[in-house]
């Protein structure tokens, strides 16, 4: 009979059966038994995991974000207690409000000890609860392996999920019988709703009878794997998709049913054209304030067909006249089956014109100026026409989010990996570090500002360790762009503290062993553009970006989608 053995050596074995390759952490005090363990799981025999050591807790979670995003796998990072904990929470909410699975394990004092306000010593469980799919704290190390198994489960199943694990010191060390667990039921917890046939055949009818279709496809296809339904459906119907941010490469960028990007900075014929579709139909999307401008004014001619996996967004934001709940990879088909081929020929082409506009407009200008300081668009459009749409885009959050969401290409699915709901500057380096690790042999690509760059800097620390392949482009327009555009627009251009002071990147980058190459002329883009595709490990390209370069199109808060302005001045 195996002898007891410790909570902390219980949890490497339980992420051992959960399939655990990768940890994003950083230790401290109260999870040193948990590390002490990890050691023996880092090397010889019993090797099991990679631990990638951040320079920031914040930044494992984004890390593991990133790593959950492009493998389909759960996220893991491994924190101390209190601040170390805490700091995790921007990424929990961050991973809540984009369904990201990750599992967050955090050290905690004693039992014996909680409530005292013992150094380090926080309720992350009643903190993470309203952030998290579940939130729990090991008080026993016999419960191990039942509540890693049971966070997993909750993590990856469904809709997913961040899920919390508090786990206080005496657990860690204290010794326990070793059964492995299998957490495959929650009672109340129902991932994966049976699908109404009649609401089925309801969704079809309409479809079927449906002159003006247009579908709105959301992140929800590439977290249920299912690209190929939402091909069959498309084509069979001949429905024109629109795609979320965090949608885009659930579709290719070349399809000939893709109408483009949905949102405030999406495409103008997609948004124009929801005010006059007679069906729409959200496919695994959550009708985002982002996308829907004003909800009063927002497709109100239209029935609305709403597909997905949650319940809770049925009806939360706009008004649904049959809702299918269920995973998309079987409401899809089972759908499908039901249309007749269609042919929307006349509809789809009368996106055309509105496409055209938008692109003498604004695509040409921002990709293919002639003169003046670089543009971001012709930078995003120089590094994606080198990588031909095979790599994983990462952003950070503001103006170099929009305009490489807008410009890069995307062929292969799990392809964009960017902070959606809670738009969290500081996102993209960790997660462009988890992005690489998640999928090592696919080509990593971050835009980045110089804002967001300077809230996780300290992780070149980790690159610099790692050798993280990450090709970095910094967008450098010395301002807080985003912010700045909304002041200039919406605010008498009033510029309120948005400038950046920025440092010599060049020199920071040469302290860490990252190669650099600084960017002004546009004659020189496209070298330096295959200088950094070409150079081994990572690389950063600095551009110098026109200092008021502003994302266009845009829905001005508080407009509707078809309100949407082509250029600053209409």
């Amino acid at each position: 009979m195996e002898k007891t053995i410790t909570g902390a050596e219980a949890l490497m074995r339980a992420l051992r059966d959960e399939g655990v390759t990768t940890i994003f952490g950083y230790p401290g005090g109260a999870i040193m038994p948990v590390y002490d363990a990890l050691y023996d799981y880092t090397r010889g025999e019993k090797k099991a995991f990679e631990h990638i050591l951040v320079r920031h807790e914040q930044s494992a979670a984004h890390a593991a974000e990133g790593y959950a995003r492009v493998s389909g796998e759960v996220g893991v990072c491994l924190v101390t207690s209190g601040p170390g904990a805490t700091n995790t929470l921007t990424g929990v909410a961050d991973a809540m409000m984009d369904s990201t699975p990750i599992v967050v394990i955090a050290g905690q004092v004693g039992v014996g000890a909680l409530g005292t306000d013992a150094f380090q010593e926080v309720d992350l469980v009643g903190v993470a609860q309203p952030i998290s799919k579940w939130s729990y704290q090991i008080r026993r190390p016999q419960d191990v392996a039942w509540a890693v198994s049971r966070a997993f489960f909750i993590a990856r199943s469904g809709r997913p999920g961040p899920v919390v694990l508090d786990f206080p010191k005496n657990a860690q060390v204290e010794t326990t019988e070793w059964v492995p667990q299998h957490v495959d039921f929650v009672r109340s917890y129902v991932p994966y709703p049976k699908v109404d046939e009649g609401r089925v055949r309801q969704a079809a009818d309409l479809i079927n009878s449906a002159k003006r279709p247009l579908a709105l496809v959301g992140q929800g296809v590439e977290l249920g794997n299912a690209h190929n339904e939402l091909l069959e459906f498309l084509e069979k119907a001949d429905i024109p998709a629109g795609r979320t941010m965090l949608g885009l490469s659930a579709l290719p960028s070349d399809h000939p049913l893709n109408v483009g990007m949905l949102g405030m900075h999406g495409n103008y014929a997609p948004n124009v054209k929801e005010q006059e579709c007679d069906v729409l139909i959200a496919i695994g999307m959550r009708f985002s304030d982002r996308v829907t401008g004003r909800t009063d004014t927002y497709a109100r001619q239209a029935k609305v067909i709403h597909l997905d996996i949650d319940k809770s967004e049925i009806d939360k934001n706009v008004k649904t006249d049959v809702a299918v709940i269920g995973d998309c990879k079987v409401t899809l088909p089972a759908i499908t089956r039901l249309l007749r081929k269609g042919n929307h020929r006349e509809w789809r082409e009368s996106f055309l014109p509105l496409a055209e506009q938008e692109r003498q407009r604004v695509v040409l200008p921002a990709i293919a100026p002639t003169e003046g300081p670089l543009l971001m668009g012709e930078v995003v459009h120089a590094v994606a026409e080198a990588t031909h749409g095979e790599a994983v885009l990462v952003t950070d959050v503001g103006q170099n989010q929009m305009f490489a969401c807008r410009y890069f290409q995307y062929r292969r699915r799990r392809s964009v990996v960017s902070s959606g709901g809670l738009g969290t500057m500081g996102y993209g380096l960790p997660a462009a570090i988890g992005a690489v690790f998640g999928a090592p042999d696919r080509q990593v690509c971050l835009f980045m500002g110089d804002g967001g760059l300077q809230m996780s800097i300290q992780e070149f620390g980790t690159i610099m360790e790692q050798q993280t392949p990450v090709k970095m482009v910094l967008l450098n327009n010395n301002f807080l762009g985003n912010v700045r555009q909304w002041q200039d627009m919406f605010f008498e251009r009033r510029k309120s503290f948005t400038r950046m002071l920025n440092p010599r990147y060049e020199s920071i980058c040469k302290a860490y062993g990252i190669g650099y190459r600084l960017v002004r002329d546009r004659a020189r883009l496209a070298e330096a553009v295959d200088e950094m595709l070409r150079t081994p490990g990572p690389f950063m390209m600095e551009c110098v970006i026109r200092e008021e370069d502003n994302v266009l199109p845009i829905t001005p808060p508080g407009k509707s989608v078809d309100e949407m302005l082509l250029g600053i001045d209409d």
